[in-house]
């Protein structure tokens, strides 16, 4: 006997990657050598200090317990110090900021605290699977708003407007630089973000981790803007930024009326996170800007390998682009991102990203990832076209 699901399971379908990445395991179990140019799992390694705080705090005898469900004074200090150097925002370690399990964890926990059934969403039409599917989830009522594609894939403010002024809205989610078309954040599209959430009285989540990636000015913050905690939630992480994906470390920021609301939800939900990790994190969050322009340099040496691979494919993009992947579209010739993925795959050994995963109006592009040495790119390359020679 099978017990009924409840009707989200019915309705939630599994995560795209994680139904991808089970058929690229089943690839190279049978030998194949599969270049994975599809996700954003960084290879490089966190910074020397981070792993060595792991070990020596792994090795204390009182780093095994129950943690705060706060997360250790000592984290929300270094996060409030990282804001602080990073974006020039200044957090009340205590009361603003609360560590999270990843970001996703974030979307998940925002969205049970602050929505009833049916109350309305806006995600953008492109954009992180999960800003939707949680929102689901938890039953409220999804609504996607326009990116103007020749505008910097910016959101269209008229369109915003239309679909408030017509329906109950509790949640807008964006995230600048933008995944997965690589625009960037700017201090004006975050101001009219800001007075958009006070004019129409609704929270805006904003998730940030991808603001220190190949950025080409300083990083900019959601909190830097005059009013904005008033209003917004960011969501940060260690996952892009610091090499420490697996490792499961992020945080939400904002006002203490907003930390202390989800944190009646987060902690019936899990324990607090391992010590170790967190002393980890701390030791991370210290990392210098040396480090982490060492760590650009290396994606920079990708990325003209990256846009090599594309124009192998005939693929047009923008080179403005910020963060861990490339946006790419698709030559006319191609008739759908789906087959040339598949076909690419199971001919190739080439995992690319269909670019419909992040919604619709991604059906003719796809998102190429920098987590792949420089030397695997070219091979990938060379799958597709033996002449080619760097």
């Amino acid at each position: 006997m099978i017990i009924p699901l409840a009707q989200r399971a019915d309705q939630t379908q599994e995560y795209y990657f994680s139904v991808k990445l089970a058929e690229v395991r089943r690839l190279l179990a049978a030998g194949h050598d599969i270049i994975n140019l599809g996700i954003g799992n960084p290879d490089l390694m966190p910074s020397a200090n981070t792993i060595d705080a792991l070990i020596k705090s792994a090795q204390q005898p009182t780093s095994h317990g129950y943690q705060p469900y706060k997360g250790t004074p000592g984290m929300r200090q270094a996060i409030a110090n990282f804001y602080r150097h990073t974006y020039g925002v200044a957090l009340e370690p205590d009361t603003e900021i609360l560590p999270l399990i990843g970001s996703k964890e974030g979307i998940t926990h925002i969205s049970l605290t602050f929505l009833n059934e049916g109350d309305g969403v806006l995600v953008p039409e492109l954009g992180y699977p999960a800003y939707r599917a949680v929102s689901a989830m938890v039953g409220a009522t999804v609504r996607e708003y326009p990116l103007l594609e020749h505008g910097g894939w910016q959101p269209d403010w008229e369109a915003l407007t239309d679909l408030v002024s017509a329906n109950p809205t509790k949640i807008l989610w964006m995230n600048y630089p933008h995944m997965p078309t690589g625009a960037p954040a700017t201090r004006a599209l975050f101001e009219r973000a800001v007075r958009f959430a006070h004019d129409h009285k609704l929270l805006l989540g904003h998730d940030n981790p991808y603001s220190l990636i190949l950025n080409k000015k300083a990083p900019i913050s959601l909190l830097s803007i005059d009013g904005a905690k008033d209003v917004a939630i960011e969501l940060n992480s260690l996952s892009k930024s610091h090499n420490m994906a697996g490792w499961r470390i992020g945080w939400m920021a904002g006002a203490k009326a907003y930390v202390d609301a989800v944190l009646t939800i987060k902690s019936n939900v899990d324990s607090g996170q391992f010590k170790p990790l967190m002393d980890a994190a701390t030791e991370a969050l210290t990392n210098s800007d040396d480090w982490h322009r060492e760590r650009n340099a290396v994606y920079q040496g990708r990325l003209d390998a990256i846009h090599a691979f594309l124009d192998t494919l005939g693929c047009t993009y923008s080179t403005d682009q910020e963060g861990l992947f490339i946006w790419a579209k698709l030559p006319d010739s191609v008739a759908s991102a789906e087959d040339l993925v598949n076909d690419l795959l199971v001919s190739k050994h080439v995992f690319i990203a269909p670019g419909f995963i992040f919604g619709p109006k991604g059906n003719r592009y796809v998102r190429v990832s920098l987590c792949m040495p420089k030397e695997r790119i070219e091979e990938a390359i060379r799958r597709l076209n033996p002449d080619w020679y760097n």
